[in-house]
């Protein structure tokens, strides 16, 4: 089995420099790509490159954090969008030839704490 982490590692270099060929190169023909926040699915490695190449805005990424086990990595991105901040958590399946073929993203969104709670917990 190839190595995933190192796919995956790929994949986000590869997003982050636009280079869609080799963004390609790391995806299964039939990857499926999930965002449970929104219901959406997109399926086959074609529709979701020209997702990617198509997303709005001038959005860079850093990768934060990588853990990975055999056949499954999870990242932890940031993205920035023009002034707009935000994190990924995204779980990444391969398949035996070492692509992605399964992808779930989640968007945090940030909110408040609830209050009562300061006396425990420093905002940073």
């Amino acid at each position: 089995m190839t190595d995933l982490r190192k796919t995956v590692e790929r994949f986000w270099a590869a997003a982050e420099a636009r280079d869609w060929s080799a963004f390609a190169g790391t995806l299964s023909e039939d990857v499926v790509y999930t965002m449970p926040q929104t219901s959406e699915r997109i399926s086959g490695r074609e529709r979701y490159v020209r997702f990617n190449r198509e997303y709005p805005g001038d959005w860079h990424l850093s990768v934060e954090r990588v853990v990975a086990e055999p056949g499954q990595v999870v990242t932890w991105t940031h993205f920035t969008v023009g002034p707009e901040e935000m994190d990924a958590i995204s779980f990444f399946t391969g398949d035996g030839a070492g692509r992605i073929s399964a992808i779930t993203d989640f968007w945090p969104e940030p909110y408040e704490p609830p209050a009562g709670r300061e006396h425990l917990a420093e905002r940073y």
